[in-house]
């Protein structure tokens, strides 16, 4: 046996002639007798050698060997460490059972049976031998893991380094074989879609990402193998459930086991066209309806002059009158709308007098008709006129989205409430005019408000270009004012709120309610001010 495969075996006895027929009855077996004649030279043993097992007597003086048994049990390295105990005198049940509860493995009575003894020590002695080898050749097993894992990640690098060559390392770079496995995944592709390199290693791409090709994919593949590479947008699904196009490129390598992709998130790219021509409609659609309406002005003019000579025609009687009253008051709404409509596509060269109120007051004359279809009561508070110096398209535009808002998300009737007060705002507390728009609506989410002015998020599914909150916010920016908003949950409903606070106004006081139809009011408590 080789000396460092040798179990250490203590002998704890306060009598050295115990000691000496222990170590004649033991040495055959060919380990480490180790002698200790008290419990503390004991316990200073077993903190400078690795015991297997323990031999003790019961009856010691100072320390009995139950209670160095207890110490020993207490101390996390020797938890586990074999103990036989040897008595000389009887040992009653209840001995046994408190030997066992100290960590007792077995009990030798006296006189000692020469075999007995060796028989029982040479076991532990071995189990101990064993274990020791089960934990080297753990260790030289995680030994050759952590090596191969180094190996794995060297690998890694040298793939990683030959796509930064390629100068495209903020992109998502895919190696795959030709079963589509994937082989490598770069940070770019564990940002675009989400998952990290260790789970999608080995793992078919196509199915991870849920792709949709613009043609079939045997095309595709048909293609890759005749001019060795392809290039066209593809629709996949990040971790999280959202949909991107990337603009993909894909190269057969040399030897033509392994295929390269480029992958480039195109998403925001797409939807900032199809806004733009959607922006471009609605600006043209602006312009035709400016135009129209000023054709209609003159010729509506002469009506309205044509109507108010007819009312007092001698030839009319009191109900052909009343008829042609009626007639001319019709047209006077209808030129005022074409007033309106034209002054919201003639913008200033040059910021002007604003006057909140009247602009907020033209933005409701348009929103009339869908307020009272919509069954939506509304509370008018202008305690300040808020005349600011500013362009009227622009801010007609922030409050027509703002109101527009409100209404479409009181489609069963509700209350808005508009507020237009005198504030300070700033470090230097400069006079301000704040507009506060609520409605009780159903209210915005709470995983939707740190969104809600970003470009392109929209709560309307298909019907918002997700737009209209983040242009209001960057042209109130502009005016060094800010755009704030909250929910409130009330007992009975919902109360939303969106604020905006324009600097340097100049302030006078006007107070109207207007009721469309009934509803409950919104106090000023729902606000939360």
């Amino acid at each position: 046996m080789k000396d460092n495969d040798r179990a250490n075996i203590l002998m704890v006895d306060d009598q050295p002639g115990k000691l000496m027929s222990y170590e004649a009855i033991l040495g055959t077996l060919g380990e480490n007798l180790i002698k200790a004649r008290s419990a503390r030279e004991a316990l200073d043993q077993l903190l400078r050698n690795d015991i297997a097992v323990v031999l003790m007597d019961v009856s010691m003086p100072e320390i009995d060997g139950f209670e160095l048994a207890e110490m020993m049990r207490q101390h996390p390295r020797f938890q586990k460490t074999a103990i036989i105990f040897i008595s000389a005198v009887h040992l009653t049940d209840l001995d046994r059972i408190k030997g066992y509860r100290s960590g007792a493995v077995d009990y030798i009575s006296v006189p000692v049976i020469p075999e007995l003894l060796r028989a029982k020590v040479s076991v532990f002695a071995e189990l101990h031998r064993k274990n020791r080898q089960l934990e080297r050749l753990n260790s030289e097993l995680e030994k050759r893991v952590e090596d191969r894992t180094a190996q794995i990640r060297e690998n890694e690098d040298l793939l990683r380094e030959r796509a930064d060559l390629l100068e495209l390392a903020t992109e998502a770079i895919i190696v795959r074989d030709m079963n589509g496995t994937v082989l490598f995944w770069n940070s770019g592709a564990e940002a675009l879609y989400g998952w990290q390199r260790e789970e999608v290693l080995g793992k078919p791409v196509h199915q991870v990402l849920q792709t949709r090709f613009p043609t079939e994919y045997s095309s595709v593949q048909a293609t890759l193998a005749q001019n060795g590479k392809w290039e066209g947008n593809l629709t996949q699904t990040t971790r999280d459930g959202h949909e991107v196009v990337v603009a993909c490129r894909k190269a057969l390598k040399a030897d033509g086991n392994a295929i390269l992709e480029i992958n480039r998130d195109i998403t925001a790219q797409l939807k900032t066209e199809d806004a733009l021509r959607k922006t471009e409609r609605l600006a043209a659609m602006g312009r035709v309806a400016g135009i129209i309406a000023h054709e209609i002005n003159n010729p509506l003019e002469a009506i309205t002059n044509t109507f108010y000579l007819l009312r007092d025609h001698p030839s009319l009687d009191e109900e052909a009158r009343y008829y042609a009253k009626l007639g001319e008051e019709e047209l006077r709404r209808v030129a005022h709308i074409t007033r309106q409509t034209l002054g919201f596509y003639r913008e200033s060269k040059h910021p002007v007098q604003v006057s909140i109120s009247g602009l907020l007051d033209e933005i409701l004359e348009l929103q009339t008709r869908r307020m009272e279809f919509s069954n939506i009561t509304l509370r008018k508070e202008y305690r300040s006129g808020g005349t600011i110096q500013g362009f009227p398209v622009e801010l007609k535009q922030v409050f027509l989205n703002l109101i527009g808002n409100a209404a479409q998300a009181m489609p069963e009737g509700g209350t808005m409430r508009l507020h237009v007060f005198e504030t300070t705002s700033g470090k230097n507390r400069h006079p301000s005019v704040c507009i506060s728009i609520c409605d009780t609506g159903a209210g915005i989410e709470p995983e939707h408000a740190k969104h809600l002015f970003e470009p392109f998020f929209t709560t309307k599914s298909t019907k918002g270009t997700g737009l209209g909150l983040w242009i209001s916010k960057g042209i109130i920016q502009k005016y060094g004012g800010t755009i704030r908003f909250r929910t409130l949950a009330l007992t009975d409903r919902k109360v939303t709120c969106f604020q905006v606070t324009l600097p340097n106004a100049d302030l006078q006081k006007i107070d109207e309610t207007i009721h469309f139809a009934p509803a409950e009011e919104v106090t000023e408590n729902s606000h939360g001010r």
